[in-house]
């Protein structure tokens, strides 16, 4: 999914500042959802495609990179779980009931 190499320059980066110290799984788990919050910020009183495409990839990227470093931290596999996931909603979601509809799965 991500390559070695980019995930080796965000713990060095890290590792520069002597930040993995501050990287508990609960705080890399806060510092993802404020990131969160900062992403939905780009799209907040715009209409729906009038945003910063700056903006946009900046707190993607820092929601990316505290999710990289929260899965890294607990060594989770990212392939792994996406694919499990994937499989899961594949479950729940049927092609033949979900198709065209934005239902929750037990209102399909």
């Amino acid at each position: 999914m991500i390559d070695t190499e980019t995930l080796q320059k965000l713990l060095k980066f890290r590792d520069d500042r002597d930040w993995e110290q501050f990287h508990n799984s609960k705080d890399l788990a806060l510092a993802l959802s404020i990131e969160a919050s900062e992403l939905l910020e780009v799209f907040l009183w715009k209409k729906e495609e009038d945003f910063s495409r700056d903006k946009l990839e900046e707190e993607l990227a820092d929601v990316f990179m505290y999710g990289l470093l929260l899965a890294h931290k607990n060594n989770v596999d990212i392939n792994s779980i996406i694919l499990r996931k994937l499989q899961k909603n594949d479950e729940k979601y049927p092609v033949n009931k979900a198709k065209g509809k934005a239902d929750k799965y037990d209102e399909l």
